[in-house]
């Protein structure tokens, strides 16, 4: 079996660039949301955000992804354009939302490397130019035509994701083995890297996330994490959001009474899928608890380094 490793390369920010590969860097979440599968509710207040936010930092979050809409399977994210139906949460919601923390945090850290986790181009564009460095776009391009442009023009980071469909039609996707879907996720890259590429994007401001949980039953996501390295492949870093996500709780279903484990059960193993994630090529991991996240990728980067 070939093995893929992840290089060390530089990823090109609005206004800066970052070193991966080296060491795997953390990305702590905050949902400005009331309605996230994980936390939704507990810091959308923007005082109660831009104190969460601080705290992750503190704790040694690299970056920091703020996101205003909840993409949760079953929501309306993604219902704008070629759809029948408006997305639950507006553009301009959204801003009045993600803005005044963003806006905030840069006020108490104004070197902070904030990441805006949108698919809208409006709300992407009024982000960066508050002081975002990166547009986190969970359709990999697919679902705002304005969104390539935008990113292009102010030469922001991007991190590009695979979804296989919209939220709502998640849970009625037809399965498929390992090869097929990692064909799948790796065609919709490569698509979107295409994209990018038509518009203007510059390669290096461009990291790849496969997308746990967004159109994958629940397991298809560890067919992928078993040969996500094979997505190194196409040339750029990779990205892995795999905290607290429903097929961890499904896997642990039979030691909680044989129920999906709850969000707030899945801490252990949402450590032990991001140290899989990191072995099999993840340069940054996505995260809900920064600290223990920070120990467990210490640990797996000593692993990669004496390998």
């Amino acid at each position: 079996m070939t093995t893929f490793a992840r290089k060390e390369t530089t990823w090109q920010l609005r206004t800066r660039a970052l070193d991966l590969g080296r060491r795997t860097l953390v990305m702590g979440v905050v949902n400005i949301t009331p309605d996230s599968f994980s936390d939704g509710g507990l810091y959308f207040s923007p005082e109660m955000a831009v104190a969460r936010a601080v705290q992750l930092l503190d704790e040694g979050a690299d970056l920091l992804d703020l996101g205003a809409e909840s993409t949760r399977p079953g929501s309306r994210a993604g219902g704008l354009f070629g759809t029948p139906q408006a997305p639950a949460v507006t553009a301009e919601e959204e801003q009045s939302r993600l803005l005044p923390v963003l806006e905030g945090i840069l006020r108490a850290l104004p070197h902070a490397v904030v990441s805006v986790d949108t698919y809208k181009a409006a709300t992407a564009r009024a982000a960066l130019a508050a002081g975002a460095e990166i547009v986190n776009e969970v359709s990999g391009f697919t679902w705002d035509p304005a969104m390539p442009a935008v990113c292009a023009e102010t030469r922001c980071g991007v991190v590009l994701m695979h979804t296989r469909g919209r939220p709502e039609e998640w849970r009625t996707q037809p399965r498929l083995g390992g090869d097929e879907l990692l064909a799948k996720v790796r065609a919709g890259l490569a698509e979107s890297l295409e994209v990018a590429a038509r518009a203007g994007v510059a390669p290096e401001s461009i990291v790849l996330d496969p997308g746990y949980g967004f159109g994958k039953r629940f397991e298809e996501n560890y067919a992928l994490l078993a040969r996500q390295a094979e997505l190194l492949q196409l040339g750029r870093p990779l990205l892995a959001g795999v905290s607290r996500k429903s097929f961890l709780g499904r896997t642990l279903a039979p030691l909680h009474g044989g129920k999906d484990a709850l969000p707030e059960s899945r801490e252990t193993a949402s450590i032990a899928a991001l140290v899989a994630a990191i072995l099999h090529g993840a340069s940054i991991v996505r995260v809900h608890s920064v600290r223990v996240a920070v120990e467990a990728a210490r640990i797996a980067d000593a692993v990669l380094a004496a390998s």
